[in-house]
């Protein structure tokens, strides 16, 4: 495993029959600072991998950046920051934005993404052949989540394969970072996106907002997160399974 992202820790286990020590692999945590065109937006925690995409991903979760071709340059610097050029408009005042239940620091959305309608979506149906394939290519992309416990997985499906995959210590982070690679070209909305983590209302809105009209999640969905996909016309597939989903909002998406 990459040393960037993984560490080994000892530990000692302890149990009623004694104590033994052992090794564990921990998830390397790191905090980066996004800037849009020279100006600081904020700082999350994540794990150091896909961070152009995540950069691009967090402004557009904040408002600055809303749609693919804007995004013109990412560059990452060790020392933690992330530099974003985009063709956006200044704005002097910072967004207005919204505590979510958001982790690993990147628990804000901006006011103006909640309110208002919302675009036509990619239009895409998916069966059960190829969502076999794309949950079980998810789970088993990367040993990460394995070796620590502590990494959420995030994958997107179109045309018949496994388009990207990211990973981070926030399920936020992992979404956003496919996000990102959506605003950077190297994927489009038109699929399906698949999530370890819960579907809260952030996490549904920024998936509507860049246009993915299938959004899966291993676990479950929050009541704003639904009311979002009905407001956007979102499938929403829980608790979703190689053989089973349970599906909240618009089926005729999933093909039987």
């Amino acid at each position: 495993m990459d040393n960037q992202v993984t560490l080994v820790q000892k530990t000692v286990v302890v149990t009623p029959g004694g104590r033994v020590e052992e090794k564990e692999t921990v998830a390397i945590e790191a905090p980066y600072t996004v800037g849009l065109n020279g100006r600081d937006i904020g700082t999350a925690m994540v794990l150091e991998t896909g961070l152009e995409e995540f950069g691009a991903g967090f402004l557009f979760g904040q408002g600055y950046v809303t749609e693919p071709g804007q995004v013109r340059e990412v560059l990452v610097c060790p020392e933690g920051r992330i530099s974003v050029h985009a063709a956006v408009d200044e704005e002097d005042e910072p967004k207005e934005v919204i505590i979510t239940s958001g982790c690993g620091g990147t628990g804000k959305i901006s006011r103006e993404m909640l309110e208002g309608a919302f675009d036509p979506l990619h239009e895409y149906t998916l069966g059960f052949e190829e969502i076999r394939r794309f949950i079980r290519q998810v789970l088993h992309y990367s040993p990460l989540g394995q070796l620590t416990h502590c990494v959420h997985g995030c994958g997107f499906w179109s045309d018949g394969k496994l388009q990207a995959h990211y990973e981070d210590v926030g399920r936020h982070n992992a979404v956003d970072k496919v996000i990102g690679a959506i605003l950077l070209g190297k994927i489009t909305a038109r699929g399906a996106i698949y999530t370890t983590g819960r579907l809260t209302s952030d996490m549904v809105l920024k998936c509507a907002r860049i246009g993915i009209p299938i959004v899966m999640s291993r676990t479950a969905p929050s009541s704003l997160g639904l009311a979002i996909a009905r407001r956007a016309g979102v499938t929403v597939a829980a608790y979703a399974r190689p053989e089973r989903l349970n599906v909240f909002h618009a089926p005729e998406r999933i093909l039987s």
